[in-house]
């Protein structure tokens, strides 16, 4: 059962924290978790580039010339992608769709592979309180220099809503708030830091162990 460290707001440890293996203990399999950021960054794909087929340009109805006898090559459609005004072959399309479907419980699964890895990596500290009493980034920035948290991306995973946290922290450079039901697996991934309460792990235990069961 991995165990990680709880400090306080002075930086100092003042315990530690029993981690679920059904969800911070899961062998990473990297092929799966790249199966489904793949299939996230699709999903999220936008196609804006179109270019017009023979079927769509303006023009074309009469053919050019007659078949035979001109000593010219024959042709059908002033449409055609060979002539210029017409059609472009296998051009970008507005109404392509990207999306990739996957499985509910890979997804999940990645998710506490994830988790899971940057609990091996020691990459998940955890703080008695992430609560700033008036809201503003000089209070939230002195708590982050006391911990021993040295990366230039951290995701702080608060328990819920807290609308002084958002406040303290929105004007801090590399430092991303979220709550329990909004982490995603690309928060997870792009963070070299997870920084949490003792709460918000019990959350995430709950959320993950209660959709298993």
């Amino acid at each position: 059962m991995p165990k990680v460290k709880i400090y306080n707001i002075e930086g100092k440890e003042v315990g530690e924290k029993k981690l679920h293996d059904d969800v911070f203990g899961v062998k990473v399999s990297p092929e799966l978790v790249h199966e489904v950021v793949i299939s996230l960054l699709s999903n999220e794909r936008k196609p804006y580039a179109h270019t017009k087929t023979r079927g769509d340009v303006r023009g074309g109805g009469k053919k050019p010339w007659k078949q035979k006898g001109t000593g010219r090559a024959r042709h059908g459609s002033r449409r055609s992608p060979i002539w210029i005004g017409g059609g472009i072959t296998f051009g970008p399309r507005s109404d392509r769709d990207y999306s990739v479907k996957i499985n509910r419980k890979v997804k999940q699964r990645a998710m506490l592979m994830s988790l899971s890895d940057k609990v091996a990596d020691q990459k998940l500290v955890l703080v008695e309180t992430l609560g700033v009493k008036d809201g503003k980034t000089k209070e939230f920035v002195g708590l982050m220099g006391k911990l021993p948290v040295e990366a230039k991306t951290i995701v702080v995973v608060a328990p819920g809503t807290d609308l002084l946290l958002r406040r303290s922290v929105s004007n801090v450079q590399g430092i991303t708030l979220r709550n329990v039901g909004d982490l995603g697996l690309l928060d997870v991934l792009q963070a070299e830091c997870l920084l949490m309460t003792p709460e918000a792990v019990d959350k995430i235990e709950q959320k993950f162990t209660a959709v298993k069961a």
